[in-house]
């Protein structure tokens, strides 16, 4: 069936969703042909899910698949059978917003068997400017937690430390050695880190570095 599933994982604030969403438009502009879905198993958080992006993702021709409860009035978690089609797809490359802790992430673990037979990456998105995980050890117990109510293990790491609409170059190099310890100590390879346009302007983008967009916007910033 040639599909992919990657599972994007982390704490709140992380970026995770900015990550996912940035990550699956450049996979469907890279080549049209193929399918793209993102799945948002974001059950726990109501703000900052792939859910409130449906416009955005169906622009560029890209499937969303919501918690039954998305942009309603509601917060039951509830998932939406529509989620297991994506084992059923051909040609997808499927990705998946996971919850930001333990507690949403045992939604995760009611497909975590079919992700282990069809085969999966799960990335664990780091901030070091997050308030639970400015220590390395911190972020190690998070990513233990998510691991073990979703049943699933990450296989890479991505550092998106980043401070929002204040995000600089320098913030981003300058989380570069909390990256690397959080890698050593979880035994897990570092794929990147992350900075975003803005940030970046005219600037080269560093070594080990992948340049972002930054679409997830603040409540009343998409008000207006």
């Amino acid at each position: 069936m040639n599909n992919t599933y990657t599972v994007i994982c982390g704490h709140y604030g992380c970026g995770k969703t900015n990550l996912c969403l940035n990550l699956a438009i450049e996979k469907k502009l890279s080549n049209p042909e193929r399918n793209v879905t993102v799945v948002d198993i974001d059950i726990v958080n109501p703000y900052f899910r792939s859910s409130e992006y449906s416009k955005l993702l169906e622009n560029y021709g890209i499937e969303l698949i919501t918690p039954s409860f998305a942009n309603t009035t509601l917060d039951t978690p509830t998932l939406s059978p529509r989620i297991y089609s994506i084992f059923s797809k051909e040609n997808t490359d499927v990705f998946i917003d996971a919850s930001g802790d333990d507690a949403g992430a045992i939604a995760l673990g009611t497909i975590s068997k079919s992700l282990e037979e069809k085969g999966y990456d799960m990335i664990y998105v780091i901030n070091e400017n997050r308030v639970l995980s400015r220590e390395p050890s911190d972020a190690l117990i998070l990513l233990r937690e998510i691991e073990a109510a979703s049943r699933l293990k990450a296989k890479a790491i991505v550092n998106n430390t980043h401070l929002g609409v204040d995000s600089t170059l320098e913030n981003s190099l300058g989380s570069l050695s909390f990256a690397k310890k959080v890698s050593e100590i979880a035994n897990l390879p570092l794929l990147y880190s992350t900075v975003t346009d803005f940030a970046l302007g005219e600037k080269e983008v560093p070594e080990g570095f992948r340049k972002i967009k930054r679409l997830v916007l603040f409540p009343w910033e998409a008000e207006e």
